[in-house]
């Protein structure tokens, strides 16, 4: 698939997960008691948040550890491929027993956020006044909404504060969310290559990946689900994901993977490379829950009415450390070095040694685990 070629037959319009269509797989639901208030104004009706856990809730709910996954993430952070799960847990070598997050110890929750396509209620789902999908009428997000529907989670799970609230990049966003916002819930954070506020390059480069997929003329206003196979918003959306799978690996790693070395049908390697993450993020992640979710990581700002990011972050009580990849040209360590100076419980910024940029915080298991154990085990 090239960003010039038709899209596949076989891709269908969109790849979220459908109730009665895909398997459940290991995922679990909770339904909101009621509409969910929004930061924006009004709120959202009928919110279920699909999530899946490991190991054993103590009698006193003590040992609870909430997992936040990335942008195009899952709930599935751990375990095999198989039906309704299309890949292998994406950090599954620190969730097990024996492992970091020892299933042994520790009962450990990873949600599927508010507004994904992987369970959770998002523009892929059915309205629950019956008048179709969410569509492109589905509402704006933002980090703080994503977490007040984690925090009904919690309540319905009868988890009262956190051991370990974890997340990496926009996992790490809504890790900072819940420290600052609910610091009696939050005991020990762990922050990994994320920042305080989006940045104006950061807003810029998801921007672009926005508007790819809105120029797409499958698009058609966020409101294609009915498009047959073939017909979805596939070329904005693969789009979107070769700007961002370069702004998530470092420089030098490409240049070293791939060079100049051409093709036999006369592209370069690396174009092949961007081709291969665009397809397999069609076939599993949905476009209007990519737009939902980039604009809301846009809208990242813990000082935004807290009075600024100093002040935000002097509200974390939890115990934290915070770390960043040396490679990452996406989210550079001068924004770690802010939250680790600024949050009180902090020390020193942590830094993760990685050829692999941003995505490092993912490729790089055996050092997050060093951090995990560091937090967990004093």
């Amino acid at each position: 698939m090239t960003a010039s070629a038709p899209p596949s037959p076989l891709l269908p319009a969109s790849g979220a997960w459908q109730e009665g269509v895909s398997p459940p797989g290991r995922r679990r639901w909770v339904a909101l008691e009621k509409p969910l208030p929004l930061e924006s104004g009004g709120e959202l009706p009928g919110v279920r948040l699909a999530y899946e856990t490991w190991g054993r809730l103590a009698a006193d709910a003590s040992n609870a550890v909430l997992v936040l996954h990335a942008l195009t993430g899952d709930s599935h952070a751990a375990g095999p491929a198989g039906p309704g799960h299309p890949t292998p847990g994406w950090w599954d070598r620190l969730i097990g027993p024996g492992r970091a997050l020892d299933t042994d110890r520790w009962f450990v929750v990873a949600p599927n956020v508010l507004g994904g396509c992987q369970g959770s209620t998002g523009p892929a789902s059915f309205r629950p006044d019956g008048r179709g999908r969410w569509g492109g009428g589905f509402p704006r997000l933002t980090q703080r909404d994503q977490v007040a529907a984690e925090a009904e989670l919690a309540d319905a799970l009868g988890i009262g504060a956190w051991a370990l609230v974890v997340g990496g990049s926009m996992g790490g966003m809504r890790a900072l969310e819940w420290a600052v916002s609910r610091p009696h819930r939050t005991r020990a954070l762990l922050l990994l290559a994320c920042p305080a506020a989006a940045s104006a390059e950061q807003i810029a480069w998801a921007g672009v990946q926005v508007g790819a997929i809105r120029a797409d003329p499958a698009w058609r206003d966020g409101d294609y689900y009915d498009a047959a196979p073939g017909l979805g918003p596939h070329t904005g959306l693969g789009l979107a994901r070769r700007l961002a799978q370069v702004t998530y690996r470092s420089e030098a790693e490409l240049q070293a993977r791939f060079g100049r070395l051409p093709q036999g049908d006369g592209r370069y390697q690396v174009e092949s490379y961007l081709d291969h993450h665009a397809e397999k993020l069609i076939r599993r992640f949905d476009a209007g829950s990519y737009v939902v979710l980039t604009e809301a990581m846009n809208t990242h700002d813990i000082g935004r009415g807290r009075g600024g990011t100093a002040p935000a972050l002097r509200r974390v009580t939890a115990r934290t450390l915070v770390a960043g990849i040396d490679s990452d040209r996406l989210y550079p360590l001068s924004q770690q070095a802010e939250l680790a100076n600024g949050i009180p419980a902090a020390d020193r910024l942590r830094i993760l040694e990685s050829p692999h940029g941003h995505d490092g915080f993912l490729i790089e298991t055996d050092q997050v685990a060093t951090l995990i154990w560091e937090l967990t085990e004093t």
